[in-house]
């Protein structure tokens, strides 16, 4: 099966879609991954998704990835005795850390590394950004705070601290169980949530050990901050538009969407945009035009993946979104402004032999009109670089690693194909020209580059370039 995208299409499974035949059918629709949100899966359904998963990879004979995407610390108030508490622009809401909140205008917050860090003039946010406070006193057992805007907080609801760097990690202890099983079954991905410092993403590569891809999700404030040291080290990097529209001002976050996606593609990194795309799609079977031109936006600047989240997971119309999301990408994929607007936005190649090559694979591919780029892989690595680049040409990518494969899978341009590596450098090019024509990237008497590491296997070498006619007479 070969995708008519280059962009890739990342599926959140939940009630509405864990189960084989609508899987399939999200696959079929144009699912590239999916992804396995752990605030609400338990280890028993990730397996029962990853089986499912392997299963329909068997049955395509195509690498499907997996993303597990980690719930982070939930920072949340306590119970409130009423139900419901109304707030009033210009009251003192008072935050206490002891069980006993009650009294007119306590609220309980069982985090005492909030008292340990709010000051004075810092924002609270509450319920999702709904209700805004502003600190007014802090100390340690208590914290009295403005109410900015009326409305009602219930119980249990969500708070958020944009100017407060809180002293702990983005990994729970749920989070660490949840990475031990993931590496257990070997997912693709791992997506960090609530990343705050570099230091987030060196904890969470440990507990790994370096068996799964990690994703930083950046929607906190201070990730902004660390942006360039946290894309260095991450694998990846998802443009979590939801929280990050909490924690900062709605109006910020187009602006930071690009700068985001903009210092992914420098590092050559993935880029997932994700959250509420076509969120109509949850109810109706249609999008709205602002969620198709969204949607078409992340396609347009070159994102590696789009992300659907409720939609698939509960929505009423899960294989209608998948299938919506791939049209629109096909549709912008196809318009003559999308050429100019990827060449536009161009990343210079690094000073390295492997970047130089990746650069020039794309520049001979382009001049000669070549039918394909294709990328001998073991790590990945040489991949990554080929789409760094944005080529017009498709890019093949050959690997032996069924992990590395699957690694791949989310992102842009790449079609994966798990091929045993080539005895010699004669075998390496009739292999390339052979899966080419058999993958349907190449017809008789059409040329290829392939470019690879040599020594063969060898991660990270990227030093060959060669272009070869495809003659499928030809003795592999």
């Amino acid at each position: 099966m070969r995708r008519n995208r280059r962009v890739k299409i990342v599926a959140t499974l939940g009630p509405a879609s864990t189960n084989e035949e609508t899987m399939r059918r999200l696959f079929e629709e144009g699912a590239d991954v999916f992804r396995v949100n752990m605030s609400h899966a338990t280890h028993e359904g990730l397996r029962e998704a990853h089986g499912i998963v392997r299963k329909l990879e068997a049955e395509f004979s195509r690498p499907i990835g997996i993303l597990v995407d980690l719930q982070g610390p939930k920072l949340r108030i306590g119970k409130i005795e009423s139900g419901t508490v109304r707030l009033t622009q210009g009251d003192i809401l008072s935050f206490v850390r002891g069980e006993d909140a009650r009294g007119l205008g306590r609220v309980q917050l069982p985090h005492p590394e909030i008292f340990e860090s709010v000051e004075k003039g810092h924002t609270l946010l509450l319920d999702d950004g709904k209700l805004k406070l502003r600190v007014v006193e802090a100390s340690d057992v208590r914290i009295d705070a403005e109410v900015l805007n009326s409305g009602l907080l219930g119980s249990r609801k969500g708070i958020s601290l944009p100017d407060t760097v809180l002293p702990f990690g983005a990994l729970t202890d749920k989070d660490r169980a949840d990475i031990e099983c993931a590496n257990a079954i070997g997912v693709a991905w791992m997506a960090l949530s609530f990343v705050q410092r570099p230091e987030d993403i060196e904890e969470a590569r440990k507990l790994s050990h370096g068996h799964t891809a990690i994703m930083a999700k950046i929607e906190k404030p201070t990730a902004i901050q660390y942006l360039k040291e946290i894309v260095d080290l991450a694998d990846g990097i998802m443009v979590a538009r939801g929280d990050l529209g909490v924690e900062m001002p709605v109006e910020k976050v187009p602006g930071l969407q690009k700068q985001i996606s903009r210092a992914a593609r420098n590092a050559g990194k993935p880029v997932v945009v994700a959250t509420q795309m076509l969120e109509s799609m949850i109810y109706a079977p249609v999008p709205t035009r602002a969620e198709v031109s969204d949607v078409a936006t992340a396609v347009f600047e070159g994102a590696d993946a789009v992300m659907l989240s409720a939609e698939s997971a509960v929505g009423k119309y899960p294989v209608d979104a998948v299938s919506t999301m791939n049209r629109i990408a096909i549709e912008v994929e196809h318009d003559p402004l999308y050429a100019a607007l990827i060449h536009a936005q161009r990343i210079d190649p690094k000073a390295t032999d492997a970047d130089a090559i990746s650069a020039a694979a794309r520049t001979v591919a382009e001049t000669l009109d070549l039918a394909a780029i294709v990328c001998y892989t073991a790590s990945g690595a040489t991949a990554l670089r080929a789409a760094r680049e944005r080529p017009q040409q498709p890019i093949l990518a050959l690997t032996p690693i069924p992990r590395t494969a699957r690694k791949l899978a989310i992102v842009w341009g790449q079609h994966c194909v798990l091929a045993d590596d080539p005895i010699n450098l004669d075998d390496m090019v009739a292999k390339a020209c052979r899966i080419a024509y058999e993958e349907g990237f190449a017809r008789a008497g059409e040329q290829v580059i392939v470019i690879a590491g040599v020594p063969l296997g060898k991660a990270g070498a990227t030093n060959l370039l060669r272009i070869a006619e495809v003659d499928p007479s030809a003795d592999d």
